[in-house]
């Protein structure tokens, strides 16, 4: 079950840091970019958006120049898309964050109705502009053009064009470039149409160098499965324990097959237990910037099999009411995981 991309999954770049930093644990993470983190210091960790509002408005007043853009970041940040749409507006032909975040506002339909050949176009203004103040959103931009390509949405599809955008993004692995475009490149040499899992194998390790939750659990898999690279079950189970304290779900539930594999069958037990509890899947791929879908395929493998434990009680009383709870969180989850874990329930191999 190997991580690869398609057309219904990907989502935007968020607005780069101009100073790349490693992924923090999903504990550690909070405000995630620069404007917010000027935010936090000039008001002191207050969560009052009224009180920033005021007080940026009153910036704006004194002539700071960054004040406007900082005022539509609260609102992005807030979710307040059409107070954030209506400032970026103002301050697009002269700033190039605000207008990035609208080419992902329009891409996206973020409080405006979608359109995504305008989003494609702002994206275009940053990548040809010879202005330093955008020089930092180019990569990011080449990114977004990417999954536009991918998706057929605001330009012609194309797998080809879409590949090259990314590696245009991905800059070989630079840590100051996308990220996210290493990771999709991952995803993409993953995909039966696309597939090389020598690439596959280089990406996921240049993406979780760089700090990527995402390629970290993937390179786990491919550690496990021996694709792409010598199969090393100690580099998997290392890849994916760490994956899992950070927060991917997609690792967590392989984690949980790990285990209850080398009969680990408490911490299978434990493990499992609070993976197959979890509902909130927006807020999680928001915090660990996953995949929603194999955050979903996460939570099913951790249901199947805690609902196994307690079908054979292992690691836990026996409870065959509970574990046909288990097992249709399972099928709700992910219908194919499911089957496929049922079908080895059958041959005897779990």
């Amino acid at each position: 079950m190997l991580q690869s991309t398609n057309r219904s999954k990907l989502t935007c770049e968020l607005l780069p840091q101009k100073q790349t930093k490693k992924c923090p644990t999903l504990q550690e993470r909070g405000i995630k970019s620069n404007a917010a983190q000027i935010l936090v210091k000039t008001f002191n960790h207050t969560k009052d958006v009224k009180k920033a509002d005021d007080i940026l408005r009153k910036r704006i007043k004194d002539g700071d120049s960054q004040a406007t853009f900082l005022l539509g970041q609260l609102y992005f940040e807030e979710e307040c898309y059409e107070v954030a749409l209506e400032t970026f507006n103002k301050i697009k032909d002269t700033d190039f964050q605000a207008l990035y975040q609208l080419g992902v506002m329009y891409y996206d339909g973020l409080g405006t109705k979608e359109d995504s050949a305008k989003g494609v176009e702002y994206m275009k203004r940053i990548i040809n502009s010879d202005d330093p103040h955008a020089q930092h959103l180019k990569f990011a931009a080449y990114y977004n053009m990417g999954r536009a390509s991918f998706e057929g949405f605001g330009m012609q599809q194309s797998d080809t064009e879409a590949e090259r955008l990314w590696l245009l993004a991905a800059d070989d692995g630079n840590p100051k470039a996308s990220v996210k475009a290493q990771s999709t490149l991952g995803m993409f040499y993953c995909r039966p149409e696309s597939q090389d899992l020598q690439k596959a194998f280089f990406w996921h390790s240049e993406a979780c160098g760089n700090g990527s939750l995402e390629s970290q659990g993937a390179l786990g898999l491919l550690y496990l499965t021996g694709q792409g690279i010598r199969k090393d079950v100690q580099s998997a189970l290392e890849c994916l324990k760490a994956a899992s304290r950070r927060g991917n779900v997609y690792a967590q539930g392989h984690l949980v097959a790990c285990l209850y594999s080398r009969k680990l069958y408490n911490n299978t037990v434990e493990l499992a237990q609070r993976v197959a509890q979890y509902d909130n899947i927006p807020l999680i791929a928001k915090e660990t910037d996953c995949l929603p879908s194999y955050i979903v395929k996460g939570i099913a493998l951790a249901a199947f099999y805690y609902g196994r434990c307690l079908q054979l009680g292992l690691g836990t009383d026996q409870d065959q009411v509970e574990a046909r709870t288990y097992y249709c969180r399972a099928i709700n989850m992910d219908r194919d995981i499911a089957a496929d874990l049922h079908f080895q329930v059958i041959m005897e191999s779990i």
